[in-house]
């Protein structure tokens, strides 16, 4: 009870310190026509069915920064039921926090959550298998200060084209400030990937990170182990596949967060002979990879396997640990150094960031035939033998972001990176994800015992519009 009254009494001050800013349409650059249709639609239809619709998070944070977002996230008063019934092409998913996803053509998806007054990860229960009914929904206020950064929490109202602003978020982008909502060390506390939300967004944007939340991620980074393996291997993933990962990486460099996750290069980085080497090295790697992203841009998507961005972000330990640049894979060979790669990088990586066995052997493909694709380049050709081989053409791939990274030699094939934009767009049905439209019978699905879609009560004490079990 302490504990909740404690919570009330920050979140009370910490609405002190902000008032509530309201930006007309003449104060803020965000025109409906950037907004993307379907998000247009979904908002437009919860008005018109009496709720209240928002454009939430990164998207108007892009939107206010000039930037084309990659999704239009959408919060609203409606609950998730409510949300089933006024649109048909949907499905929920989530376990705690019922989100609903509405599909439109062309595999177009917009997700939409209800106002929430507290995150999954702040709660005052944390052993709670389930949280309380009334610490689910909440205002606009409520759902602000439960946000992750100050950037991501700000909200776009459709109807009078205004933006929303309770935790100074506007203020913030516009001095280029990252800052965790509320107390950064109990935020950080409570669900430490927040520390890795902050870099990344201070190194995609350039923003400087204010140094209350600096000093709270170098104080708690060890806490980065706490979290599950699954979530860190997401989160990395999206810094590699960002076109800022070399910005990404100097931060987590200067916070201590590299060194957390990846405690195998310490030792190499502490080396009085190699160390700015083999940082040089890793961060010229990242480079190499931005540098694709950035040159994709308009030309296409760019496609990296998870295996080939780890086995970048690898590459300058795995080439010294096993010299792989010099090694002679004849007979048993091949095997031999195939085997030890698998077998350190099982214990130093993927174990850790619970990485499929697929992808473990993929990246010790890539490194073992780096030795052969060295000594047989000749001026940009390969011979017809190896040319032939089913590893050829991740591995040369692989090569050529090396040779950029360390002979300085840029990339001159961008279409073995990239997947081509069709010049017309094909005519697509709705896309309807498996297990949201059942094909029994009509009366069995009246009783609710087909498909994955969840029963809804109308029960004021249920969780998330979902039955109490």
């Amino acid at each position: 009870m302490n504990g909740t009254i404690e919570n009330d009494l920050q979140l009370t001050e910490e609405k002190k310190e902000h008032q509530r800013i309201i930006l007309s349409s003449q104060d803020h650059s965000i025109l409906e026509k950037d907004i993307e249709s379907e998000a247009l639609k979904v908002l437009y239809r919860l008005r018109d069915a009496g709720y209240s619709g928002y454009l939430v998070g990164g998207g108007v944070r892009d939107l206010y920064l000039g930037n084309k977002p990659k999704d239009f996230d959408i919060s609203t008063n409606a609950r998730p039921g409510q949300l089933r019934k006024l649109f048909r092409n949907s499905r929920t998913i989530g376990r705690r926090f019922r989100l609903v996803q509405v599909f439109f053509r062309g595999n177009k998806i917009i997700e939409v959550s209800t106002l929430r007054s507290q995150s999954e990860f702040d709660s005052n229960e944390p052993d709670k298998e389930v949280l309380p009914a009334n610490n689910t929904f909440g205002t606009l206020e409520e759902d602000a200060f439960r946000r992750d950064l100050t950037i991501n929490s700000l909200f776009y109202e459709i109807e009078n084209k205004t933006i929303i602003d309770y935790v100074g978020g506007v203020q913030d982008l516009n001095d280029g400030i990252i800052r965790i909502v509320g107390e950064p060390e109990q935020r950080i506390i409570r669900d430490p990937v927040r520390m890795l939300r902050a870099i990344r967004h201070a190194a995609r944007n350039g923003f400087t990170i204010e140094e209350k939340t600096l000093e709270a991620i170098r104080k708690h980074v060890n806490k980065l182990d706490l979290c599950p393996t699954s979530r860190i291997r997401d989160e990395l993933l999206k810094d590699l596949r960002g076109g800022t990962s070399k910005a990404w990486t100097e931060l987590a460099m200067q916070t201590g967060v590299f060194s957390t996750l990846f405690p195998f290069y310490d030792e190499l980085f502490q080396d009085e002979a190699e160390g700015e080497t083999v940082q040089r090295e890793l961060l010229a790697m990242l480079t190499a990879l931005d540098n694709i992203y950035g040159q994709s841009k308009g030309k296409g998507r760019v496609v990296f396997e998870d295996a080939m961005l780890f086995a970048i972000l690898l590459f300058p330990w795995a080439l010294r640990r096993f010299d792989l640049l010099n090694q002679e894979l004849k007979g048993p060979g091949y095997h031999r150094l195939s085997k030890a790669i698998r077998t350190e990088l099982d214990h130093i990586f993927a174990r850790r960031l619970n990485i499929k066995r697929v992808i473990k052997d993929k990246i010790t493909t890539l490194f073992v035939h780096m030795s052969s694709l060295q000594k047989n380049c000749k001026n940009g050709n390969w011979p017809a033998w190896l040319r032939k081989k089913s590893y050829f053409p991740d591995c040369s791939r692989f090569y050529a972001l090396y040779k950029e990274a360390v002979a300085g030699e840029a990339v001159t094939d961008l279409k073995q990176f990239i997947e081509e934009i069709p010049k017309a767009e094909k005519k697509e049905k709705l896309a309807v994800p498996a297990g949201t439209k059942s094909t029994a019978p009509e009366k069995n699905r009246r009783r609710g015992g087909q498909g994955n879609n969840p029963a809804f009560s109308s029960d004021k004490c249920g969780v998330f519009g979902l039955l109490k079990g």
